[in-house]
């Protein structure tokens, strides 16, 4: 018998014994469902049975280095062999033997653990991807769950929470070393951004949110009145980034009916989405804005902002633009405007009448048509002739008051002859996916690295970069765990 033959005879004896169990009686009994049961579990545990095989044999070939030096220049001149660590792995439990570099008064050096790429944890890279992907999709308890049926093995929910922290860890490195393929010049480059509050943990509260909480003196015990808050959210920016191929428009485009809207509206393409509940606002924005300039980095595109009319967010993007000597157009959200209008409309129009959609149409396509100013004065003007009551007017004033206001960022004609999106859709589906759907499940209560991790982690995810996120993770885990404890951050190696 070759030593490799005798290196794998464990599991060539189980491999054996199943091929046995299939010949025999018991096989021949089962239903085909009771079959693949047990095939399953036997494969299990053949494939764990070959992945120790596999490592042990490694184990007998490793051969002592003359030199290893870690990365201060000290050196491990005495060599041991025998020493274990345990790994879990998707297969089950394996014990890892390799040789260890020592020197007394310092930390042991095993350059077998950098070849393999170990984890510093228990688990392995396999199980954390898992937890990284089940996570993303579903509560730590859920997660564990799918990580048992997968593969067999037993994860706790803690666990499972470490490891998708640990996932987490590159991804904003990942991203900003990211190389762009060209874009077309004329495409537009568009970016938006919007919040969403979490529920967290109390020590994961910014501190104005918690002294809010802390001073707050609700009405009653057991419920909120009206205006009244919990103070149990952090706020969670969510950025988007993408190219648009234009499509010119009109406002019957818009508001027209199906027979008149004759052109499909642009759509989003090489969508990047990003989120952050421990960054606060302006460094997403900042973040934001990196990405962009990675696909535009000489600002030759035209650059559009999308925002729902949040002061906040429009500051933020117009001092980062600013900052950056980046020309930028801020578009607010058609959708926003809309709802004011019909906010405005029952104070002339009673519940039902069909005369105010028409009202609503006709205003949306004087606003589109650049007259957002003369819309706002003829609703003020008619609430005064018809002597509408003030508390009956509020709806009027309030979306006059907006369409005033918001003036400069609802140049609709240049948007639509442009070939420009002129709603928020697209970020406004990714709050509801990375934030609403995932961190709103009830009863969760999130602590602030957990909370970033699974942000991070849809975002990559929905951007379809998970697997060269992956490589990349590895990779640096590699140099973090292992070649950074070495002369010349080189994993030795035998001649």
């Amino acid at each position: 018998m070759t030593g490799a033959d005798a290196a794998f005879s464990s599991s060539e004896t189980y491999f054996s014994g199943v091929v046995s169990f299939l010949d025999g009686p018991e096989a021949a009994a089962m239903e085909h469902g009771e079959l693949e049961s047990s095939l399953q579990t036997r494969s299990q545990e053949l494939f764990r049975l070959l992945y120790q095989d596999h490592v042990d044999l490694r184990a007998e070939r490793e051969q002592p280095l003359a030199t290893v030096t870690d990365v201060r220049g000290v050196s491990r001149p005495n060599v041991e062999a025998g020493h274990l660590r345990a790994l879990a792995t998707i297969f089950g439990a394996i014990t890892v033997g390799r040789l260890a570099y020592r020197r007394k008064g310092h930390a042991n050096l095993h350059p077998a653990d950098g070849l393999l790429n170990l984890p510093e944890e228990r688990h392995s890279h396999g199980l954390r991807r898992l937890a990284a992907i089940e996570a993303a999709r579903g509560a730590y308890e859920a997660a564990a769950a799918a990580i048992k049926r997968a593969t067999g093995q037993q994860v706790g929910k803690r666990q499972v929470e470490a490891l998708v922290s640990r996932a987490a860890t590159d991804v904003e490195a990942f991203y900003a070393e990211r190389v762009h393929e060209e874009v077309t010049v004329s495409d537009v480059l568009v970016v938006s951004c919007d919040g969403k509050g979490i529920v967290v943990l109390p020590d994961a509260l910014r501190e104005a949110t918690k002294r809010a909480a802390e001073e707050a003196e609700n009405k009653l015990r057991t419920r909120l009145s009206k205006g009244e808050k919990h103070g149990r959210k952090r706020m969670a920016t969510v950025a988007a980034v993408y190219d648009l191929t234009p499509v010119p428009r009109t406002p019957e485009d818009i508001f027209g009916t199906e027979t008149e809207r004759r052109v499909i509206p642009p759509k989003a393409k090489n969508k990047w989405l990003t989120a952050s509940v421990v960054s606060d606002a302006a460094q997403v924005v900042g973040q934001m804005f990196d990405e962009a300039e990675r696909r535009d980095p000489e600002h030759r595109r035209t650059w559009v902002a999308l925002v729902d009319g949040n002061n906040h967010q429009i500051d933020r993007i117009r001092a980062e633009a600013e900052h950056r000597g980046i020309r930028i157009t801020i578009v607010i959200d058609l959708i926003h405007v809309v709802e004011y209008l019909w906010k405005a409309v029952w104070c002339f129009f009673t519940e039902g009448d069909p005369a105010a959609e028409v009202w609503v149409r006709e205003r949306g396509v004087a606003v589109l048509e650049g007259s957002a100013r003369k819309v706002a004065a003829g609703i003020r003007r008619r609430a005064t002739a018809e002597h509408v009551g003030a508390s009956r007017r509020e709806g009027a004033d309030a979306c006059a008051e907006y369409l005033v206001n918001k003036a400069t960022y609802l140049d609709y004609p240049t948007a639509l002859s442009s070939g420009w999106q002129i709603a928020t859709g697209v970020i406004e589906g990714a709050v509801r996916y990375l934030c609403k759907d995932r961190m709103d499940i009830t009863g969760a209560r999130w602590g602030l690295e957990g909370a970033e991790a699974v942000l991070k982690l849809r975002a990559v995810i929905s951007n379809g970069d998970f697997d060269d996120y992956w490589r990349f993770h590895l990779s640096r885990e590699r140099q973090r765990v292992h070649e950074s404890r070495y002369a010349g951050q080189t994993i030795p190696v035998a001649a």
